[in-house]
């Protein structure tokens, strides 16, 4: 079902900032930087071997992440896994007693579902698929 970490979300401040910390300290190179605004949040991308690590800077506090980020502090907010079929992960969740929600969008046409919080405490998880 599950056959890969697909990204890693970290909430930060300020994405210039960050950008720049990440960039330096482990010496990647930020490959896309995104506005998200129906999802309140810019983002910047990073290449990790078949990861991504993406950099999450809230623009609305009253979005989830910005939420998140206020009760929080930065670090991971996300952890999405890599699956093939959406629909039936989705439901072999479900049927273990995690509600997963609606498939959506996601960053760069990846299809996404929200799993309910009975397994990630603070941190969402996530399954996604990259649309073909």
């Amino acid at each position: 079902m599950l056959h890969s970490i697909h990204h890693v979300n970290f909430l930060v401040r300020n994405l210039d900032t960050a950008v720049a910390r990440w960039r330096k300290i482990l010496d990647l190179d930020c490959e896309i930087r995104e506005s998200l605004p129906g999802r309140g949040v810019d983002t910047a991308r990073f290449r990790v071997g078949v990861t991504w690590l993406v950099l999450v800077q809230p623009t609305n506090p009253d979005s989830v992440p910005g939420r998140h980020l206020e009760e929080h502090g930065e670090g991971v907010f996300l952890l999405s896994f890599g699956v093939d079929d959406l629909g039936a992960a989705a439901a072999a969740i479900d049927a273990r007693g995690a509600t997963c929600g609606a498939e959506r969008s996601g960053l760069d046409s990846w299809r996404v579902v929200d799993v309910g919080a009975a397994i990630g405490g603070s941190t969402a998880i996530q399954l996604t698929r990259v649309k073909p």
